[in-house]
């Protein structure tokens, strides 16, 4: 007998076929019971909010999908607790509403977590541009241990996230509350929460989560992308009596790194320039080892690259 899995999916101001390439990847899962939960936080005047409630009417045919729209919209951090608290799986994972899981993602990750006992686990990711191109691997190959201490230090430093990659016990999920209510950095703080309440937490490490990151849209760009990121960092500081001289010379080169990205896709290259020399001088030795890491690990993946680009491939699933 299998263990139900849902997954929740929630959505904001998305197109139907980006909603559909998602709900898609999920109805196709080789684990048998699934249950799809999406969460509508779009505006009641939404213009596909009536295209994407009878597209999943089609999807649960059979049952098997809950579809709720919030009355007025709430954020992703409490559109996920109202997909949590509705859910009837045993077990909790996630994907946002323009990303993609590869088929085995429940298999896998659900098959490691009875393997191993553990209330939460996560997974590695795969990042993609529009146009099909490999941007980022998330794989964390340095945990020297699960110990929750070990875990936190890791994750002050170096993230782990995202959201997606992370699937949790029903029954400790909800008894720990759910996500924060957070604007930027949810998964950061989802996380944080999950180690400090003393889950057990255990990495899988396969990858079977594709992610897409947009050229223009999004809470994640912009101004919202700047502000929450200093204010994540401002976060950080309150654990570094916890971290050493070392961990924390990390942290702030990681802040000044990320910061270089998120002023270049807010067409600023002079305040992109700045960070990337405060990420220089805040720790030489991480600016180096880090960047050639980064390349490496996308060169290392270039052949998972879309040969279509992304935008395509979403208009002909859609008309078939």
């Amino acid at each position: 007998m299998q263990h139900k899995v849902s997954v929740i999916i929630p959505t904001h101001k998305r197109e139907l076929r980006l909603v559909k390439r998602a709900v898609d990847s999920v109805a196709c899962q080789t684990y048998d019971d699934v249950e799809i939960v999406v969460v509508d936080d779009s505006p009641a005047d939404y213009s596909e909010r009536a295209k994407i409630a009878e597209y999943i009417g089609t999807v649960n045919a059979s049952g098997g999908v809950q579809y709720i729209q919030n009355k007025e919209p709430m954020g992703g951090s409490l559109s996920r607790n109202v997909g949590i608290f509705a859910a009837k799986g045993e077990y909790i994972t996630f994907l946002d509403d323009d990303d993609e899981y590869l088929p085995k993602k429940v298999e896998n990750q659900v098959s490691f977590m009875l393997d191993n006992g553990c209330d939460m686990s996560f997974c590695n990711m795969i990042m993609y541009n529009d146009a099909g191109k490999v941007v980022d691997y998330r794989d964390h190959p340095g945990i020297a241990d699960f110990k929750n201490n070990t875990l936190l230090r890791y994750h002050l430093t170096k993230n782990l996230s995202g959201t997606p990659t992370f699937m949790f016990k029903t029954e400790k999920l909800r008894k720990i509350g759910g996500f924060p209510d957070a604007k930027m950095g949810q998964d950061f703080y989802m996380m944080l929460k999950a180690i400090e309440s003393g889950l057990e937490i255990r990495y899988v490490e396969t990858c079977d989560i594709k992610v897409y990151k947009h050229n223009s849209g999004g809470i994640s760009q912009g101004r919202n992308k700047i502000d929450g990121e200093n204010a994540l960092y401002e976060f950080k500081k309150s654990y570094f009596n916890r971290l050493s001289k070392s961990e924390i010379r990390f942290v702030k080169f990681r802040h000044y790194a990320v910061m270089v990205v998120a002023y270049l896709r807010n067409r600023n290259p002079f305040a992109a320039a700045g960070m990337g020399f405060m990420a220089l001088v805040s720790s030489p030795a991480d600016f180096f080892k880090e960047v050639f890491g980064f390349f490496g690990r996308i060169i290392s993946h270039r052949n998972e690259e879309i040969p279509v680009p992304v935008e395509a491939k979403a208009r002909e699933t859609v008309t078939r």
